[in-house]
């Protein structure tokens, strides 16, 4: 196949129950504040300590800097995020709401970094084979793009509800589709016979819940899958490696030029839209919010129940709850 080698019918099923597992507890942790803890701060904490220091080491294909780093900062994130969705002092604080951008950009810029890394790597990395070459440089570079095109940051708010999920109502479809394509493509440069899995199922498994079951909630279910498949990664590393499920990369250049090319084009075309969308509405995306004109935005931006033209007024965001 032009992305991957072959793909047995048992690691197709396989493949959409990892789907099926991310996106069920991603819904259990949203549920349940203590699920979410369990989850997100017990069971990483225990496995630190009695699995992960000592299986994953030099020579793992999850020891290098970046995994340690990646799992971490994701469950910073989801517990961040958890925490602001249930203190309403935080959820009207703008300095905590300056976290959800903050830990988004730096797991973006932790990615950058390595895709820039592995340009000059060749050969077998931690038991994966890294093929360097421009496609590194490109789709670093639609990862900087991505991190530019964050808007809205000050719109974010706590819907209403049983579930009280974090809302980015600037955050629409077009950036999450280029994030979508950035991170794949640097799965599949970087981390590539792991792309099958950490690359298309994860990736869909927080973008399915955010274009259909809780919109503009895309950066929570981001971090929640993102946490969950790393916990679950970092404890058992041999299912995408020599598992009878693994799948691995084709490794075809013209693969990796391909992603590589399609996530930069993506990225240029958000941050053309953007520039456009500042110089129609005179607007600044680092003192308002963007996109405030847009349908999609505004039927996120409704639950806050301010006029959607008008940026979030966090201290009246805590007022309402």
């Amino acid at each position: 196949m032009f992305l991957f080698a072959t793909i047995p019918w048992y690691s197709a099923l396989m493949w959409f129950a990892v789907l099926g597992g991310l996106m069920l507890i991603n819904e259990l942790t949203r549920l349940n504040k203590w699920v979410a803890l369990l989850v997100f701060l017990v069971v990483p904490a225990v496995l630190t300590v009695t699995v992960w220091t000592k299986a994953n080491g030099e020579g793992s294909s999850v020891g290098d800097w970046f995994h340690w780093a990646k799992v971490y900062s994701s469950l910073a994130g989801c517990l961040g995020f958890l925490a602001i969705r249930n203190s309403k002092k935080l959820a009207a604080n703008k300095w905590a709401l300056m976290f959800p951008p903050f830990i988004l950009a730096l797991n973006i810029l932790e990615a950058v970094v390595r895709d820039f890394q592995c340009f000059s790597l060749n050969g077998i990395v931690g038991g994966i084979t890294v093929i360097g070459g421009p496609w590194n440089i490109m789709n670093g570079v639609a990862g900087l793009i991505n991190i530019i095109t964050i808007t809205g940051w000050m719109g974010i708010f706590v819907g209403k509800g049983k579930r009280d999920d974090m809302l980015w109502p600037d955050m629409l479809w077009f950036w999450v589709i280029a994030y979508d394509l950035w991170n794949f493509a640097y799965v599949y440069n970087c981390v590539s016979d792991h792309a099958f899995y950490a690359g298309a199922a994860l990736l869909i498994s927080c973008t399915i819940p955010a274009f259909f079951i809780r919109k503009g909630a895309w950066l929570q279910h981001r971090a929640q899958t993102l946490g969950i498949w790393m916990t679950f990664v970092m404890t058992f590393p041999t299912f995408v490696d020599t598992s009878k499920f693994a799948v691995k990369s084709s490794h075809s250049t013209t693969a990796l030029w391909v992603v590589s090319s399609l996530a930069l084009a993506a990225n240029v075309g958000v941050l053309a839209y953007q520039a456009y969308k500042m110089a129609k509405t005179r607007r600044n995306p680092l003192k308002e919010e963007l996109y405030t004109d847009l349908t999609a935005y505004k039927k996120v931006a409704a639950e806050r129940g301010e006029p959607s033209h008008h940026g979030a007024s966090i201290s009246q965001v805590a007022a309402d709850r």
